[in-house]
């Protein structure tokens, strides 16, 4: 649906979308296709009338282990993918700060890197037991550009958000409730916002709609102020030589 890759499954349930990152054998980690799928789906989603209400989750055991890689390896050897990944990240965070309809994160497992970033920017948050958050930016030597430092001073303190995004960290589930990144901890996060989900259905679309609007315009203001400082300081920690040596690191370790 929506002409999205096969790393992104999308199904119809009358106006219910589910959204599925679909690399499970790869822990949903994000790959060029995932990632600029990402980018076109959330504007496809607001222009789709039918549609009223989105689940995301991931395939298998993670919700997405982040960067793949060998894809970041890639961007940092290749700067014509450089520069359309940036440009790719900047579409998902004003996609999903802009996306006309509810979207209700599953957090089936870990959340990491832009699975992280795609938890901070939806608009309701199940998290599983055993699932948790972290951005792992700043660890490979790569800027957090988007989502979480992003939003996350308007989700927790400024000194915890600096925390998490200085150090990585990982934030449990229920860390990242008491903090203000999830709303609840559940046995089955898919279950819980699929019910969740369908009691929205219930409402008045245009009421729904508009206060998604409402209070989603604080977070696209709060993104519009450092997005193009982020993005661009990122850019240039792709090609750094810190940044190299760490992925080279990583996968041999892999």
């Amino acid at each position: 649906m929506y002409d999205m890759p096969a790393e992104i499954r999308v199904e119809a349930d009358g106006p219910l979308r589910i959204i599925t990152l679909n690399r499970p054998e790869e822990l949903n980690a994000v790959n060029d296709a995932l990632h600029m799928g990402l980018a076109r789906l959330w504007n496809r989603l607001s222009l789709d009338r039918t549609a009223r209400v989105a689940v995301i989750t991931g395939a298998g055991k993670a919700f997405s282990a982040g960067g793949d890689f060998n894809y970041i390896k890639e961007i940092s050897e290749d700067v014509d993918l450089r520069t359309k990944t940036i440009a790719d990240g900047r579409e998902i965070v004003l996609g999903m700060a802009r996306c006309r309809i509810p979207v209700i994160a599953a957090v089936n497992g870990p959340a990491v890197g832009l699975g992280c970033s795609v938890v901070a920017l939806s608009d309701i948050v199940y998290m599983g037991e055993k699932a948790f958050l972290a951005d792992p930016h700043v660890q490979v030597g790569l800027v957090a550009a988007d989502g979480g430092p992003l939003v996350w001073p308007m989700q927790m303190s400024v000194l915890q958000a600096k925390e998490y995004a200085l150090t990585g960290a990982r934030i449990p589930a229920a860390k990242a409730v008491e903090l203000g990144l999830a709303n609840h901890v559940v046995a089955d996060p898919l279950a819980e916002a699929l019910g969740a989900a369908k009691r929205i259905l219930e409402l008045p679309q245009q009421a729904v709609e508009s206060t998604k609007r409402i209070l989603n315009m604080q977070v696209e203001r709060n993104v519009l102020i450092t997005l193009d400082y982020a993005t661009t300081a990122e850019e240039i920690t792709f090609g750094t030589p810190e940044l190299k040596a760490n992925i080279e690191r990583l996968l041999q370790s892999n």
